[in-house]
């Protein structure tokens, strides 16, 4: 049971090349992150994952199925999808109606609903919300809405682009929790981030891109060791990390062994 992308190009309308000969795994069961500066082509990538966008070339399989062969939501099934901006996910007049709207359209009986909707609201932090208007509560909270939303479907694969921007250490801890959760139930989620502190901690397995290419896919320590393919990416080490190597101490990603190194 996997996500494959197998020598996967994709290009723009406009002929912009946003992808290019992608290979790329992901396992049920794994939590990844993928990083890179703007334009990296990683918004492209995970949305040729559940068919928003189609290949140019090669093929995308999502538990052996090609996605060429199914429509956008016969994936949606299978291949849940978040967006960055939950202003362009949100379109109902309640955040009880945009959680429940997945099961609605699919029919699913009161009780099945009622019991999926509580449960992702509950994950979620939004159960005080739920009668409110989505645009009336704060942005950070706006994003917990999408999520429930999408999590009522009960997918296998989870994807969340940039799910940490705008929230405070209580929205990160949310966030944690659900992956915890997700995890528990064997499923997979794939995250795009530029919080590298997050990045870090979060995840057994961190993907490294630039220009439409993958640079590196490997475990936070061997990343983050890797000061050219940070630096063709453009991106940072965290914080800690950056501390323990002026210190002259290695590779150290945690407070706990920084502590145990001084």
């Amino acid at each position: 049971m996997s996500i494959e992308l197998k020598n996967v190009t994709y290009q723009y309308p406009d002929g912009t090349i946003a992808n290019k000969h992608l290979n790329l795994t992901v396992g049920d069961n794994e939590r990844v992150a993928i990083l890179g500066q703007n334009g990296a082509g990683k918004t492209t990538a995970v949305k040729l994952m559940n068919r928003l966008y189609t290949p140019t070339e090669g093929d995308v399989f999502v538990n052996g199925i090609n996605t060429r062969t199914r429509t956008t939501a016969g994936i949606s099934h299978m291949v849940g999808y978040v967006f960055q901006n939950p202003d362009d996910q949100i379109f109902k007049y309640t955040v009880r109606e945009e959680v429940e709207f997945w099961c609605r359209y699919n029919e699913l009986s009161e009780e099945e609903m009622k019991s999926r909707v509580d449960w992702a609201a509950s994950l979620c932090g939004i159960e005080q919300y739920m009668d409110m208007n989505p645009y009336e509560i704060p942005y950070s909270t706006k994003k917990f809405v999408t999520i429930a939303a999408v999590l009522t479907a009960r997918q296998p694969y989870l994807i969340m682009d940039e799910p940490t921007a705008g929230q405070d250490v209580k929205g990160v801890e949310y966030l944690v929790r659900i992956m915890d959760e997700l995890q528990k139930e064997g499923k997979a989620v794939i995250t795009i981030t530029h919080d590298m502190e997050f990045a870090s901690s979060n995840f057994k397995r961190i993907i490294v891109m630039a220009k439409g290419n993958i640079l590196a896919d490997g475990t936070p320590e061997e990343i983050f060791a890797m000061d050219d393919v940070l630096e063709e990416a453009k991106i940072m080490k965290p914080q800690i990390n950056q501390l323990s190597c002026n210190l002259g101490l290695g590779n150290i990603l945690t407070i706990d062994e920084l502590v145990e190194k001084l």
